[in-house]
């Protein structure tokens, strides 16, 4: 039985899957998570197969709280779920440690067949985000701007063009406003933006977010 634990912060959203999950002779979802601080902490005191983690949680970054389970619990395989464009979110999820990334849309049995695959030792990459990572270790390739954002720098670029203020976006990352503030600096560097307006045109333009 492979033992599964869901990291969402939207009932609805664990409820649904659970109840796909239930349809299966092979799966179980054996633990529940609305925050990232419960996702890491239940992952050290339980034992799972597989945790389901929504790559946007209330109270950190889905991919910091990859990175922290993985530090915590190496082998624990995680599957990254995301309501947002896979190829902006799925391969900075993929080297963070993800064996996979979903998009909450995706058909039930695709999400079945993810877990089992993932369970058996593989990687589950959609055929789209198989060619996002072709293009990514493609030297001539043609990369946006953002791809070279750091994920701290990236993250701050989508909470900015969320509408989030400084203080919102400390919280959010648990850093103090300087630093924020200097991850912003970086990111409109790079980006060769001058201020909120064009960041935030940027982001749309790109579908970075909702």
């Amino acid at each position: 039985m492979i033992r599964v634990m869901i990291a969402d912060d939207h009932a609805i959203v664990r409820q649904g899957l659970k109840q796909i999950l239930s349809e299966t002779n092979d799966i179980e979802v054996a633990g529940e998570a609305e925050t990232g601080f419960e996702a890491i902490t239940i992952a050290r005191q339980q034992a799972f197969d597989i945790m389901l983690l929504d790559i946007s949680l209330p109270d950190r970054n889905g991919i910091e709280v990859l990175k922290q389970i993985k530090k915590d619990q190496p082998n624990l395989t995680v599957l990254m779920l995301s309501m947002h464009n896979e190829s902006e979110f799925a391969i900075r999820a993929i080297k963070a440690g993800a064996a996979g990334y979903l998009n909450k849309q995706s058909a039930p049995m695709q999400l079945v067949t993810a877990i089992r695959q993932v369970a058996a030792g593989n990687k589950y990459i959609t055929p789209a985000l198989a060619q996002e990572l072709a293009n990514a270790i493609t030297a001539n390739s043609e990369r946006p701007l953002h791809a070279s954002l750091s994920d701290r720098e990236y993250q701050t670029l989508c909470l900015i063009a969320a509408g989030k203020s400084l203080s919102e976006i400390s919280a959010i990352m648990c850093l103090s406003p300087k630093t924020v503030s200097v991850y912003r600096a970086r990111l409109m560097e790079k980006l060769k933006l001058t201020n909120n307006s064009e960041l935030v045109r940027y982001a749309i333009k790109h579908k970075l977010v909702d």
